[in-house]
């Protein structure tokens, strides 16, 4: 889709087609096709429309009932913020007496659309002319929003050497325009380095207007966190989005935290929560293991505030780094999982296979973390095929105890 499509697809015609069509139907699709151009619409903007549709019923997940009056490229739809998660960026920059915000990489508009609905001012940009003038259409709604086409290093920023109320959010492009992947789809890059803007200009940013915040990948260094700011992990059933850093005033809890959120409720676990368990050594042999096994959110673990868990639970990890959490006594954590230990063993293909025969396993699902094994290629070993033997399915874990790799058999508490 060019820029003209877009303008096509936003007005008259093109959005008058775009509004009539039925939910999205992959094998009704081809059909539809051929139907609207009999009726006499362009070949080109059928085709462009039955992409929107098709884009729109993926976005509902993120977008809800908002997708169905938005357009999408699929890779601002793939980086979009998940709206709730873009209003509690939003609610940041409010509560922080913020008033105006330069969006700089503002995508499909996700983030742009939450800061405007909180009546924030919003200065809206993005380096790609198509998506400038996609986000454009998204945020009509608002008319304290504004988009142009236009690189962020190019913006004119003032220099902010007191309390103000401006506010600076960046979400870095983390794909390499014109650069394909054997999907045909953009190539995504991961070095801080290659992100545009690179985290250092994003630094810079910052220095000038302390009220910033940036979306990086999950991947993110700890090492990297300048201090004073805040860097938050955030998940979504279960799910690691993203790490936003927040300076200044943006930054409510400096240093690690992770933020676990549902439909429903969210938790916030801090480097304060973990400090206690934090100091506690890891199990030092399989035979430490106790009856239950725990395992955080992937945002917890991402942050590196296992020790959270380790405290909350009275346990000790398995090893460091690898996330699990060992503990002799049942607890209800609402941002973890609880599974009861059946058998921990050292790790040997012989010895597992012979238990899980004896114990009238026939398949097995696979659970791993520090360890380098094939899932597939053990399951073979195993002989774990489920073909017509009647058995039952165990849940292995597989992950290092004292330096050596183990295997646990559990089941779901």
């Amino acid at each position: 889709m060019d820029a003209a499509m877009v303008d096509r697809l936003s007005a008259g015609e093109g959005w008058a087609l775009l509004q009539s069509l039925p939910p999205y139907d992959e094998a009704a699709s081809l059909g539809l096709q051929g139907r609207l151009r009999d009726a006499g619409f362009a070949a080109d903007l059928v085709a462009a429309a039955l992409t929107q549709s098709r884009l729109r019923a993926r976005a509902a997940d993120k977008f809800g009932e908002f997708a169905a009056g938005m357009l999408f490229t699929p890779d601002g739809l793939e980086q979009a913020t998940r709206l709730p998660v873009a209003a509690r960026h939003a609610h940041r920059y409010a509560a922080a007496g913020i008033r105006e915000v330069h969006d700089l990489g503002c995508g499909v508009g996700a983030d742009a659309m939450a800061l405007a609905g909180l009546d924030l001012t919003v200065h809206a940009v993005d380096a790609d002319d198509v998506t400038a003038r996609v986000a454009a259409v998204n945020l009509r709604h608002w008319p304290s929003a504004h988009v142009t086409h236009g690189l962020a290093e190019d913006v004119c920023l003032p220099d902010v050497a007191g309390p103000s109320h401006l506010g600076l959010w960046l979400d870095p492009a983390r794909r390499v325009s014109g650069v394909a992947d054997i999907s045909g789809r953009t190539k995504r890059v991961f070095s801080l380095d290659a992100i545009s803007p690179s985290w250092q200009q994003v630094q810079a940013f910052a220095a000038r207007v302390p009220a910033t915040g940036a979306k990086l990948s999950p991947a993110f260094p700890h090492r990297a966190l300048p201090p004073g700011t805040e860097a938050q992990w955030t998940s979504w059933n279960g799910e690691v989005l993203e790490c936003a850093v927040w300076w200044g005033p943006l930054a409510t809890t400096p240093g690690r935290t992770a933020s676990v959120a549902t439909e429903a409720s969210t938790w916030l676990v801090t480097e304060a929560d973990a400090e206690e368990g934090t100091r506690r050594p890891p199990l030092g042999s399989v035979a430490e293991v106790g009856e239950w096994l725990y395992e955080p959110d992937r945002a917890v673990i991402r942050a590196g505030l296992t020790g959270a868990l380790v405290d909350a639970v009275e346990g000790a990890e398995l090893a460091g780094g690898v996330g699990y959490v060992s503990s002799r006594a049942a607890h209800e954590v609402a941002w973890a999982r609880r599974f009861r230990v059946l058998e921990a063993m050292p790790l040997s293909t012989k010895h597992l296979a012979r238990w899980l025969r004896d114990h009238g396993h026939d398949r097995v699902t696979i659970k791993k973390r520090g360890v380098t094994l094939d899932a597939d290629q053990l399951r073979r070993q195993l002989k774990m095929t489920g073909r017509g033997r009647g058995g039952s399915e165990a849940t292995l874990v597989l992950t290092r105890v004292g330096g050596g790799q183990v295997a646990l058999v559990v089941a779901p508490a």
